[in-house]
């Protein structure tokens, strides 16, 4: 069982690791190439930026199309001077108005928590937006003073405005990924550097996943398995433990790898956090490092506290394997990939749990069958 079990995690690893996150942003507008000296793909929200950059007055024209999620949604392009993400940019933001009319409106965002409508940091002029009905996207057009040759810029769409206000945009992947550093004298605003970039903080993602979907959400189960099951076959003693022992410790240095990618990435996300997922991933790695030092620790069969050591390495155990499932599915819930991946883990627990209730049916069925030899023994 332990081969074929094996076979299948480095399947399941290897299909894994040929998911990416692509976007499909064009540049395609000839009345807008034809005006604009450059053009930048940007690698989220299928949005493109053109702009002409004046290097003698610092002055940079922009044309930023993107199309929000819904027919009242709303888009905003801005310039952060002092970070790389949305807390403290200068956004410019356009939303299509009940009677058709297109309002662009500028908003100060000093935190997340905090933005205000308002003039920016730099002046803004020739601010104008134009909706286009073919493809339900939003153009904001404007001229940005003093930007300078590099400058951090963040787009972003929203789902509706309420009273004049933007309503808060989701969090998933290409939401927080909606940021760059923008070169305004390379040809296409160093783009390429900017999808290399999201590609990589795309892929430290997806590593994280795949190593705490093996670790807590796989090899724990099967560890916990093997376990319960396996050592009921007498002929199986004690390879039975040194395989569960194999698997538990395998889980642990792949889920402390998985854990590690996971600080790496948070620390490279000030003011992303997702406070549950985050949580629950301490609250594993504590427990499953307590449980490897209890295994150092574990009275003889005969001692009197062999006993409560069971109990609580049972219930540590199947706290770890509870947590670690549940950890995976939050984890699919934030990466957004394509639904086979999570179709493919359900249809894992599902196997698992075939597996769980065929092998619990015949554990019953030996233990019962042994009880009954055992009581129709003749004594000696």
């Amino acid at each position: 069982m332990a081969t074929t079990e094996i076979s299948l995690i480095l399947s399941i690893f290897l299909l894994l690791t040929l998911f990416n996150v692509s976007s499909s942003s064009t540049c395609s507008s000839p009345k807008l190439t034809s005006s604009f000296n450059s053009c930048n793909q940007l690698p989220t929200l299928s949005s493109s930026l053109h702009f002409t950059y004046n290097p003698s007055n610092k002055s940079l024209s922009i044309a930023f199309t993107a199309t929000p999620p819904s027919a009242s949604g709303w888009v905003a392009w801005g310039i952060n001077p002092t970070s790389t993400g949305m807390a403290g940019t200068q956004a410019i933001l356009a939303y299509k108005d009940t009677d058709g009319s297109m309002s662009v409106k500028t908003f100060n965002i000093s935190s997340y928590s905090d933005i205000v409508e308002g003039k920016l940091a730099f002046k803004v002029y020739e601010k104008r937006a134009v909706y286009n009905s073919d493809d339900k996207s939003i153009t904001i057009f404007a001229t940005v003073e003093n930007s300078g040759a590099k400058i951090n810029h963040v787009w972003q769409v929203g789902p509706g405005v309420s009273k004049g206000f933007p309503e808060k945009h989701e969090f998933q992947t290409d939401n927080l990924q909606s940021k760059a550093t923008l070169d305004l004298n390379a040809p296409d605003g160093g783009s390429s550097k900017a999808a290399d970039s999201t590609s990589d903080a795309i892929k430290k993602k997806n590593t994280h996943g795949i190593l705490n979907a093996i670790s807590w959400g796989i090899l724990f189960p099967i560890g916990a398995i093997i376990a319960r099951y396996v050592r009921t076959v007498d002929s199986a003693d004690p390879i039975w433990f040194y395989v569960h022992v194999a698997c538990q410790i395998s889980g642990y240095a792949i889920g402390v790898a998985g854990w590690a990618t996971g600080l790496q990435l948070g620390s490279k996300s000030v003011g992303i956090v997702y406070t549950s997922h985050r949580c629950i991933g301490i609250a594993l790695f504590s427990l499953a490092t307590l449980q490897i030092f209890a295994l150092f620790l574990r009275p003889k069969k005969e001692h009197k506290l062999r006993f409560y050591w069971n109990i609580y390495h049972h219930a540590v155990g199947y706290a770890i394997i509870t947590l670690g499932i549940i950890n995976v599915f939050k984890g699919l819930q934030i990466l957004e990939p394509e639904k086979k991946w999570k179709s493919t883990y359900v249809g894992i627990l599902i196997a698992l749990g075939g597996i769980t209730v065929l092998l619990e049916l015949v554990t019953w069925i030996v233990v019962l069958r042994r009880k009954s030899n055992r009581s129709t023994k003749p004594y000696a």
